[in-house]
């Protein structure tokens, strides 16, 4: 029996699923019904009431559209589809009673609030209320909280939508936020004046319809009408979440999410969404040359030539970091191995297989979590390494989806059977005969599982467990480099030791996390003033993703274009630009001379980079299996606010690490 319903909606007919809200179906013929608690990714509150609507025939009242089912309704009298208006005379009186109730407190602060401009408040005030108010007592006012570092509340701006309070318990998993008292006693309060504890606190920023809940460190630095704005791909993680960078002049005002169903949704970690003031400090604005032991300033001329009169001749390795757009690995990758040298991307340690995308990716999309009834987490903290790819998973777990887990025992923010700490519970589980009734669904393996001599045996397990589950397989990697480079070969046979082993020259591209002994020339290429630069001999200032248009794979294959939204500071240069000068330097000059002959040999040599946005099917190609070690799983990412160089440039993310270092301290009984 089919669940489509005809409706007539403003005389306009159309068929859907019976299932869809009133709301709903109007979007479905571009009918836009204003509402204020109603979010298409949170459960139905129906409590602002600013969506209703007029069923013909039906109660002598309107109806919350974003409540009422299209199969709730009943047929006409000859069996003709309902009817409903969201423009009747109704309608109209109910949406300005509705305005004029909810303005009834609010402050009228418009010109210095910090929502001016973008608020849905302001905005459906002006579409659908009335131009006076018959309330002529004092308003109410309400106490701010404080969330933490992050969002600003001005809480008598609240109109009680409860997105916040939804978002943060279905979404977050945390239960910090909820409304207490009742009338005009009730207000949105955080439990026992706490901040709040997770990493996606910032998206109740965007979810606010007022301004009750701003951004802290954005407050009052410009207005939405100033700001350039680019669409991007974020870096902080591997996830390659969507997001549009917000610039006044040259500067970097904030960072937004883009909604992208296959990828982020619509939310950001909070380290994606407030990392650009590391954008501008520490910056590595001017060339350097180290002259008797010491750094000093130096051209651009000085310091290629430098740089390549230590490369020419001499063993040569490059080192590809965790922040480097695909492109640039391309062009160290050419220019190296063309000096006879060897690449490296796996900075990290991690024993991944060149060549066997199905091993380093999997062949699983992000997409399929939402619908996987099982999934298996290996040696993987999903809420430090990937908080949006977090959510959902949680969202598959409140959906009756069943979790394990073999590692180290931590929050995820759902429950989860513990299957074991270490490979041992691994190989066990591999072995065991699978019941028809458990196949299926995901395996998600962290760089944790991979970071030890053993990795690849281990992977080789959780390969073999996959395929006994018929479940698909998914690499859950934490930089966002790695999979581009790995796409584009930059790989040794025996990872960084065989590397960077006897190497004379090392070209250090943005590898901030590897420690370079003494001995060989360093020349490091990035953006700022972190341990790669201490290390170094020659600097080359280089941009960071926001300063330069790039391509990003992210964790589930899916090449992605970053676009430029500001430019670099100083003398800084885009990083393909550097790589190309400084080939014509040695010698071994790189066959292009603009971004769109680079793309073109790099889509000539690895094709399906060339598909944006398109998640390639790899061949399963499993790897032989050998016996792993003994020791317990480790975990990737200890520190989530401090795992790159932009972002423990940042002081915002320093004070962050230690709130949380604080929160994870045992509480101290008063004396």
């Amino acid at each position: 029996m089919s669940n489509l319903k005809k409706i007539i909606i403003d005389g306009i007919e159309v068929e859907v699923d019976g299932a869809m809200t009133l709301l709903q179906a109007a979007e479905e013929i571009g009918i836009e019904i204003p509402r204020f608690c109603y979010h298409e990714r949170l459960s139905i509150a129906g409590n602002c009431r600013m969506c209703l609507v007029e069923v013909v025939g039906g109660p002598p009242k309107p109806t919350a559209s974003c409540a009422m089912q299209v199969r709730d309704l009943r047929p006409g009298p000859n069996g003709e589809p309902p009817v409903v208006k969201t423009n009747s005379p109704m309608v109209k009186k109910a949406r300005e009673g509705v305005m004029e109730f909810l303005l009834i407190n609010h402050p009228l602060d418009c010109p210095i609030c910090d929502q001016g401009g973008e608020c849905d408040l302001q905005d459906q005030a002006m579409a659908y209320g009335v131009d006076f108010s018959r309330y002529r007592e004092p308003k109410r006012a309400s106490e701010n909280l404080n969330l933490g570092p992050l969002v600003a509340t001005q809480m008598t701006r609240c109109i009680s939508c409860t997105r916040c309070v939804r978002f943060t318990t279905e979404v977050a998993g945390i239960s910090q936020m909820g409304q207490t008292g009742r009338g005009e006693d009730s207000e949105i309060t955080s439990y026992l004046n706490q901040t709040l504890d997770t990493n996606l606190q910032g998206n109740i920023i965007d979810l606010c319809p007022v301004g009750a809940l701003t951004s802290k460190p954005y407050a009052f630095t410009a207005r939405p009408w100033e700001l350039s704005k680019t669409e991007s791909i974020d870096v902080m993680d591997a996830l390659g979440s969507n997001i549009r960078v917000d610039t006044k002049g040259r500067e970097v005002m904030r960072i937004l999410p883009r909604s992208h169903d296959g990828v982020n949704e619509e939310w950001i970690s909070d380290k994606t969404r407030f990392v650009w003031d590391g954008l501008r400090r520490q910056r590595l604005d001017v060339p350097y040359v180290r002259e008797n032991g010491k750094l000093r300033k130096a051209s651009w001329a000085e310091a290629l030539q430098t740089a390549a009169a230590a490369m020419k001749g001499r063993k040569v390795a490059g080192l590809v970091g965790d922040l480097v757009p695909v492109e640039a690995a391309f062009s160290l990758k050419t220019l190296v191995e063309g000096l006879g040298g060897r690449v490296e991307c796996r900075t990290d340690g991690a024993r991944l297989p060149a060549g066997n995308r199905s091993a380093y990716v999997g062949n699983a999309a992000i997409e399929e979590i939402d619908t996987a009834k099982r999934i298996l987490l290996i040696g993987t903290d999903p809420r430090n390494e990937a908080p949006v790819l977090n959510a959902r998973i949680r969202k598959a777990w409140l959906l009756g989806a069943e979790v394990g887990l073999i590692g180290r025992a931590v929050d995820l923010t759902y429950d989860y059977a513990h299957l074991g700490t270490d490979r041992a519970a691994l190989v066990k589980l591999a072995d065991e005969p699978v019941a028809d009734e458990k196949r299926g669904g995901l395996v998600i393996v962290g760089q944790g599982a991979l970071t030890e001599a053993d990795g690849e045996a281990v992977l080789a397990q959780a390969m073999k467990l996959a395929e006994a589950m018929g479940a698909k397989l998914m690499v859950l990697h934490t930089a966002a480099a790695r999979v581009g480079a790995m796409d584009v070969g930059c790989v040794t046979e025996g990872g960084l030791p065989a590397a960077i082993g006897g190497a004379e020259v090392i070209f250090n591209l943005g590898a901030d996390e590897v420690e370079i002994g003494a001995g060989p020339v360093v020349i490091y290429q990035g953006s700022h003033g972190d341990r790669g630069a201490h290390r170094a001999d020659v600097i080359l200032p280089a941009a960071t993703y926001t300063e330069e248009n790039g391509l990003f794979v992210n964790t589930e294959g899916r090449p992605q274009l970053a676009f430029r939204a500001g430019f670099p500071p100083g003398e800084a240069k885009e990083n393909w630009a550097i790589l190309r000068a400084l080939s014509a330097e040695v010698g071994q000059t790189l066959p292009w001379d603009t971004m769109a002959a680079l793309r073109r040999k790099l889509v000539q040599a690895v094709p399906h980079l060339g598909r944006v946005d398109q998640v390639a099917a790899n061949e399963w190609q499993p790897l032989p299996l050998r016996e792993p070690g003994k020791a317990d799983f480790r975990l990737a990412v200890w520190d989530f606010y401090l795992t790159n160089p932009i972002a423990r440039a940042s002081a915002l993310m320093g004070e962050l690490s230690a709130l949380a270092a604080r929160r994870g301290q045992p509480s101290l009984a008063a004396e």
